[in-house]
C-alpha cells in the first residue's frame, strides 16, 4: 500500500538497483529512458556528496516495513526570476513497483520535505502528455496542472509535449 513509503538518503547498497533504474532501457521503461549516459557517473556522484547539495538532490523511495528500495525522487533548482528559485522534481520507480501508488505518495512526501527544509515557495514537475498515470499521481500529490509545454522534451528521436504542474507552499498541509 502506498502509505508504506518513506524517503531516505541513497545508501551504498542501493546503488546497483539505482544504476539499473537509470541505465537499463528495460528497467527505465518507455517513458524513463533518455539514452545511454556516462557509465559509472551516478556512482561517482553518490561518492562525492551522497546526491545531496544546496542546488538539488536525490532520495531513495523505500518500503517503510522492510526498507526495500523502490526507486528515487529527485529535485533541482530552477529560477523563475532573478531572485525567485523553485524546485523541479522527478521520480523513477523500478518496473516491478509501478502502479502500486508508491509514486504519488513519494512525490507528496518530497513536496512536504522540501517545504519543511527549504525556503522556496513553489515546487514544479512535468511529464509527457502520454504519461497519464504520472499526471494523476501529481494531481493526487496536490499539484495543479498549469498547461502544455510544446516540444519541450527530446526522447526516442522525437520532441514531445510535456504537461506542467506546480504546488505552492500555502497549498500544502502535511499529511499523516
Amino acid at each position: 500500500m502506498s502509505e508504506h513509503v518513506r524517503l531516505r538518503p541513497v545508501a551504498e547498497g542501493d546503488l546497483d538497483l539505482f544504476e539499473r533504474l537509470h541505465e537499463d532501457p528495460a528497467e527505465a521503461g518507455e517513458l524513463g529512458f533518455f539514452g545511454h549516459r556516462n557509465p559509472g557517473q551516478l556512482r561517482r556522484q553518490w561518492s562525492e556528496g551522497g546526491f545531496l547539495t544546496a542546488e538539488g538532490g536525490r532520495l531513495a523511495v523505500v518500503h517503510a516495513a522492510d526498507d526495500r528500495f523502490l526507486g528515487e525522487v529527485q529535485w533541482h533548482q530552477v529560477l523563475q526570476g532573478p531572485a525567485s528559485p523553485c524546485w523541479n522534481i522527478g521520480i523513477s520507480l523500478l518496473t516491478a513497483e509501478r502502479g502500486k501508488g508508491y509514486g504519488k505518495r513519494a512525490q507528496r512526501l518530497l513536496v512536504e520535505y522540501l517545504f519543511a527544509h527549504t525556503r522556496v515557495n513553489r515546487v514544479e514537475a512535468s511529464t509527457e502528455v502520454a504519461n497519464v498515470a504520472e499526471q494523476k499521481a501529481l494531481e493526487w500529490a496536490g499539484f495543479t496542472r498549469e498547461g502544455v509545454l510544446r516540444g519541450a522534451c527530446f526522447r526516442g528521436g522525437a520532441w514531445r509535449d510535456m504537461v506542467g504542474y506546480s504546488v505552492l507552499r500555502a497549498e500544502v498541509v502535511p499529511q499523516a
